[in-house]
């Protein structure tokens, strides 16, 4: 390490590039090559270069984004939260994460709050607030919406969006047990309060209908939360039917585990009497003693995507960018041909 402070004119010379290569290195801005990346890593690494924060802020940056988390339970959000961060590993943004609760006021005082502390764009997990005060809050900061369909890329949008493919994530559900003979395929959904549109839930409650409707089938969905007790009382409820459902579709892993313990306080076989399916694919669905099958949205694709066009955003893109992953299903033990 060189004596005094290091600078970011020596990060230059000691790896030949000049002092604007380092820059965009250091902030992570969009088209650095891989090998000006090394270069560049190299010689901060070998010299114990640190940015200046102070200095950033002055100059209009602070490096510093922030992260709001619509529900700090979601077992789904670390993976999506490890993707932001692998994302910005080799750059010099931190994330702060910020729980904003389910209701539009204290996600509003969230986000007032990460603008208020002049962080350089914000990324928005699961948002119930409206399309209009989301255009409110990217007209002050650089945003990127996670888990809302519409709204971004629309004409006149002002902010980014990363969404799975709801309705496509549904249908291979349905497809799946429809396959495996099932004509009785029940549907839990989330209770909606909010008055945002477009919420996951929503959108893969739609593409239920639409699978079950193509199959010539009638659909069934009951409401209640994507908790472990929602799908526990939702199940209960179907499963006293004299035309009980042969299989049950959470539209959350956390409510396919209650759908489980339902079944298991009835007496009934998982997949011989009741086939279950879930969504997201947390890490608990593919423990043995659970297996369940389940729809893989990729966390870690849908954050890294998150990060990768917030800092394109705030390095200048105006164009508002909606990228939709595609979802798999991992089929697993709580599935099977119903009985004879």
């Amino acid at each position: 390490m060189t004596s005094g402070r290091v600078t970011i004119a020596d990060v230059a010379r000691r790896a030949g590039v000049s002092t604007a290569a380092v820059s965009k290195v250091v902030r992570g801005a969009y088209g650095v090559s891989a090998e000006m990346q090394a270069k560049v890593t190299q010689a901060i690494d070998e010299l114990g270069y640190r940015p200046h924060a102070a200095a950033r802020a002055l100059r209009g940056r602070t490096y510093t984004l922030g992260v709001m988390l619509s529900d700090t339970r979601n077992p789904f959000f670390p993976d999506i939260i490890e993707g932001v961060t692998g994302r910005l590993r080799d750059t010099e943004y931190q994330v702060l994460l910020g729980p904003g609760g389910i209701e539009p006021r204290t996600q509003a005082r969230m986000t007032d709050a990460m603008i208020d502390r002049s962080m350089d764009g914000l990324i928005l997990i699961s948002p119930v607030m409206t399309d209009a005060e989301l255009a409110s809050i990217a007209a002050a900061v650089p945003v990127v919406v996670v888990g809302r369909h519409g709204g971004a890329g629309a004409p006149g949008a002002v902010y980014d969006a990363v969404v799975d493919d709801d309705v496509m994530g549904a249908r291979l559900v349905v497809d799946h047990l429809v396959g495996l003979g099932h004509t009785r395929i029940a549907h839990i959904t989330h209770l909606e309060r909010a008055r945002a549109q477009g919420l996951p839930h929503t959108v893969r409650a739609e593409g239920y209908r639409q699978a079950m409707r193509a199959h010539g089938l009638a659909d069934d969905v009951l409401a209640t939360s994507f908790t472990e007790e929602g799908g526990f009382e939702g199940a209960r409820e179907l499963l006293a039917r004299d035309d009980r459902p042969t299989a049950i579709f959470a539209g959350a892993d956390i409510a396919a585990l209650g759908v489980l313990r339902a079944a298991d306080e009835a007496g009934l076989s998982v997949p011989e009497d009741l086939s279950v399916a879930g969504y997201d694919n947390i890490g608990i669905a593919s423990l043995k003693r659970i297996s369940l099958t389940s729809v893989d949205q990729d966390g870690h694709v849908i954050g890294a995507t998150a990060a990768r066009l917030l800092v394109e955003r705030i390095e200048g893109r105006s164009r508002s960018v909606t990228s939709s992953v595609s979802p798999t299903l991992i089929v697993r033990g709580t599935t099977g041909p119903p009985r004879p």
